[in-house]
């Protein structure tokens, strides 16, 4: 009988109806809070050249995400012979983000426009597209980027180091970094008996010759989070003759040879599937002393607040990327004859996710922008050491309940790993972990408010340029300052307090951005009480609609 009988349509048991399309799109195009905030924090000179990452991450990337995510990484000790590698073998999909990546600037783009004011924020916007299409090349490409301020403290290795740094060409070859038309770099601080205790660190250095910054010395001990261990050299901590002191630890000798870094084995890690992170010894490493010997805190501490404030912007455009998947979704699939986009109770939600993913943004930009002027200007300086603390504590913090609840957008859909919902929520937990947790976090906000009054007078100035705009934000600057003059309790209290104080930061942004829905219903739900403590939960008469199709326009989409 013949293929197109009547036998074979007897089996055809349905037709696939009632599900979205792929979703291909132009993720700066898109993304209208993005653009007002770049913006308005001074990188609109730079729209041109975020404008070409934002098809690229909506489509190509996107999809090379899927499968550098599906095949990670492995760990190649040995070669067949017996041979020490030490190396990391990654699938092409990785090397082609990390290559699109560091071609656009990601990296890069602040320090090659860095006369420029707002090229950290111009930066920040490449990276918060980036993060939307793979999380786990952000690490490598974070810890780069932030190196540069290290690296200044000794004239010699920024001279060296510093023009393959801030290339845009990306080479992968494992070769000395001298060898390289471009580089990458990691960094090495915890070890077992200490995590985010690194002045317990045990690992030693011992001077080659002359001892002091710039010098050689031999590195012996062991790090249990050695972040992206593929990187052409790495930035340590180890204890010297005169205290804890940082290093710049080279994968290859001077002489060429392979260094003595010795990888243990790669994390079995919850999420970033396309990242390595490895434990490691050193057995007689070189490394050379970068800042004063027994200054190694200080020293790496710069490359530290670059890190925390990408925290912020993996988090916050993590959230963003999950806000589109679902808004995409509901305006495509049908439940009890209508989209699910018109169902009252999902507009509840797909708004009240639409104006927390923008509170996040505009605080993650503004950091940026104090990043950018802090060396022009001490009071940015003085506003992004607090600020950054109280973003990342709270940007953080929200990414995973905010990824879950746009999982549930999808259905059960939204559990498969097909869709991208999946690996984002096993991605959302980082962020909040890394470069110090929450705790960690609410301690430098007390240290910097105790410690340093020009930051905590910075910070609250901040929140004044509001004043008189909303009468919630009124009432709550008045309680927190309140919180902090209770000194008894403060540090007990402290994740409370940074959460209203961020909760405050973002309401005082959104006023003066200007878009009264947004910035009202901000601060009627989040500092007036009218909110739930669950997503979904705004009243009634929130502008629902406009939040929705501000987040993401209709028809953006193909």
């Amino acid at each position: 009988m013949s293929s197109s009988g009547p036998l074979a349509t007897t089996f055809i048991t349905h037709e696939v109806t009632n599900q979205a399309p792929p979703l291909v799109y132009d993720a700066w195009k898109t993304d209208l809070p993005l653009r007002e905030a770049v913006a308005r924090e001074g990188a609109s000179w730079a729209e041109a050249d975020i404008a070409k990452y934002g098809p690229l991450v909506g489509g190509e990337l996107m999809q090379l995400g899927f499968i550098a995510n599906e095949n990670k990484p492995k760990f190649k000790p040995f070669d067949r012979y017996g041979n020490r590698l030490d190396e990391v073998e990654f699938h092409p999909a990785y090397h082609r983000i990390m290559e699109a990546a560091i071609t656009h600037g990601i990296p890069n783009y602040a320090w090659r426009h860095e006369k420029t004011p707002g090229a950290h924020v111009a930066r920040m916007a490449l990276s918060y597209l980036h993060n939307q299409a793979d999380q786990g090349t952000s690490c490598p490409l974070t810890m780069t980027y932030a190196c540069v301020p290290t690296f200044r403290h000794h004239a010699g290795l920024a001279a060296e180091w510093l023009p393959r740094i801030t290339s845009a060409s990306y080479d992968s070859r494992f070769i000395p970094a001298s060898q390289k038309t471009g580089i990458t770099i990691g960094m090495g601080m915890t070890e077992k008996q200490g995590g985010s205790d690194v002045r317990s660190n045990t690992t030693r250095a011992q001077p080659l010759g002359e001892r002091g910054p710039g010098n050689p010395y031999a590195l012996v001990g062991h790090k249990f989070f050695f972040s992206a261990p593929m990187s052409d050299a790495f930035f340590v901590l180890a204890q010297s003759e005169g205290g804890l002191s940082c290093f710049l630890l080279p994968r290859f000798t001077p002489t060429g040879e392979r260094n003595a870094i010795r990888i243990q084995r790669l994390k079995d890690k919850l999420g970033d599937w396309s990242n390595a992170s490895s434990e490691v010894e050193f057995q007689g490493a070189v490394a050379f002393m970068v800042g004063e010997e027994g200054r190694g805190v200080a020293t790496i501490l710069e490359m530290v607040a670059l890190t925390r404030q990408d925290c912020m912007i993996g988090s916050s455009s993590l959230m963003r990327q999950a806000l589109v998947q679902a808004i995409h979704h509901a305006r495509h699939r049908k439940a009890f004859g209508r989209r699910l986009i018109e169902q009252p109770l999902m507009m509840n939600v797909l708004a009240d996710l639409a104006l927390e993913s923008e509170a996040h943004t505009v605080l993650t930009a503004r950091v940026s922008r104090a990043v950018d002027a802090g060396h022009r200007d001490p009071r940015e300086a003085a506003f992004a050491r607090m600020a950054t603390a109280v973003g990342k504590y709270w940007v953080c913090k929200r990414a995973p309940t905010f990824v879950n609840e746009a999982q549930e957008c999808l259905g059960g859909a939204g559990y498969v790993e097909e869709a991208n919902l999946p690996r984002l929520y096993r991605q959302a937990p980082l962020n909040s972990i890394w470069e110090g947790s929450g705790n960690i976090q609410c301690l430098d906000v007390l240290r910097a408010a105790t410690r340093e009054p020009e930051s905590r007078e910075a910070l609250f100035q901040e929140l004044m340029k509001a004043q008189g705009a909303h009468p919630a934000l009124d009432a709550e600057m008045a309680r927190i300052s309140k919180d902090f003059a209770d000194t008894a309790t403060l540090e007990t209290r402290s994740r409370f307090v940074v959460e209203r104080l961020a909760l405050a930061l973002q309401a005082s942004l959104l006023l003066r951005a200007g878009n009264s829905q947004v910035a009202d219903t901000f601060c009627e739900t989040r500092l007036g009480g009218a909110h739930g403590n669950c997503f979904g939960t705004l009243p009634a008469h929130a502008p629902m609609k406009a939040l929705i199709e501000r987040a993401f326009a209709d028809g953006a989409v193909s």
